[in-house]
């Protein structure tokens, strides 16, 4: 079951002006998707005087809009008036739209929010606000935002997960928790093309020989880190052997789940500490693994993760039961045959 895709919000801004001798203040109500800033350096913060700022403190003036709308566009823009942004009506905008709260994100919704206001005003002026084409525009882009609001919900009363629940999913599923610290010697299948060129034989011949030869390299190098060598030594003379001219992979891992391991590999977890594994072979080469420490039972890392999932997992839930009595059909006559890529099993598409 696929979720029904969140389009991005179509900008849309509702502004209650309050008049002033000499300037207006609106009321900011808005609905947009800020782009993220290019030019800037996204982890570059406020400066600490924003703090500072009162919360009716204008942080942003408007030199030349006036308020409310003038009989005409051009006449709105006029030198002598000014709209002023308090640091609350900000920050109330920003939380409603911006979906990160970076500096350069704030920064740049400031810049563009002013032409925004102008080119709305100007739009009012000239009853477009009213057309059939608006209308609709506006009542679709009513529906993307409750969907958005209704997912927001939902994710926020699925972050409600008790510690009972993280310490029974931990139990249930304690193996995938595992972490261990590893070390890895891995051996290609055969040597490279460098090396195997000079040998007047059959292609299909010098690759069996060389498959044979580096089979035998990767016991050697086994029997070799049973002994107690360093499986760093042991890498790079797996790589020369091999005739690789690369710079060998580091043989340490450092410390893994089980899902940090390639699809098979999982098997390095049910070493003993200290143990070398046998040579493990598949289309990608031979592994020698050997397993230096195991880490088991609950961590703040843990904790954090399946949290994570839990509410990953609660989150889906609540969406799938509102999608999932839903079943749309598309007439074939008007839209065509249903698209190749639609998934045979799921019903939305027959």
């Amino acid at each position: 079951m696929r979720h029904l895709p969140i389009v991005c919000l179509l900008v849309a801004s509702s502004v209650l002006w309050q008049q002033e001798p000499t300037h207006a203040t609106p009321d900011l109500q808005a609905e947009s998707q800020a782009p993220a800033s290019q030019d800037e350096d996204d982890q570059q913060a406020l400066p600490d005087s924003a703090s500072k700022v009162a919360p009716d403190a204008a942080i942003i003036t408007i030199k030349g809009l006036c308020a409310p709308p003038l009989p005409s566009p051009t006449e709105n823009l006029h030198p002598t008036c000014q709209t002023q942004v308090s640091r609350a009506q900000f920050e109330k905008l920003a939380d409603a739209v911006l979906t990160n709260k970076r500096a350069s994100s704030q920064r740049e919704l400031a810049r563009g929010y002013p032409n925004l206001l102008a080119m709305a005003q100007a739009a009012e002026t000239l009853g477009l606000e009213k057309s059939p084409r608006f209308q609709q525009r506006l009542a679709f882009a009513r529906l993307q935002i409750l969907s958005h609001e209704l997912v927001h919900k939902i994710e926020e009363d699925s972050a409600n997960i008790s510690q009972k629940e993280i310490e029974d999913y931990y139990h249930n599923h304690s193996a995938e928790f595992e972490s261990a610290t590893l070390e890895r010697i891995y051996i290609p299948n055969r040597k490279s093309v460098v090396a195997a060129a000079g040998e007047k034989a059959t292609p299909e011949a010098q690759r069996r020989d060389s498959e044979a030869e580096m089979n035998q390299v990767a016991e050697k190098l086994r029997a070799r880190a049973v002994a107690g060598e360093s499986f760093l030594t042991l890498q790079k003379e797996a790589y020369t052997a091999a005739g690789m001219l690369d710079v060998p992979p580091n043989s340490s891992l450092g410390q893994l789940s089980p899902n940090g391991l390639p699809p098979g590999h999982a098997f390095a977890f049910d070493l003993k500490i200290g143990e070398v594994s046998q040579v493990f072979s598949d289309r990608t080469g031979h592994y020698i693994y050997k397993l230096d420490s195991k880490q088991s039972g609950p961590s703040q890392e843990t904790n954090k993760e399946i949290l994570r999932i839990l509410r990953i997992q609660r989150r889906d839930k609540a969406i799938q039961a509102i999608q999932q009595p839903i079943m749309s059909e598309l007439n074939p006559a008007y839209f065509g045959p249903a698209d190749k890529h639609s998934r045979a099993d799921d019903p939305k598409s027959k």
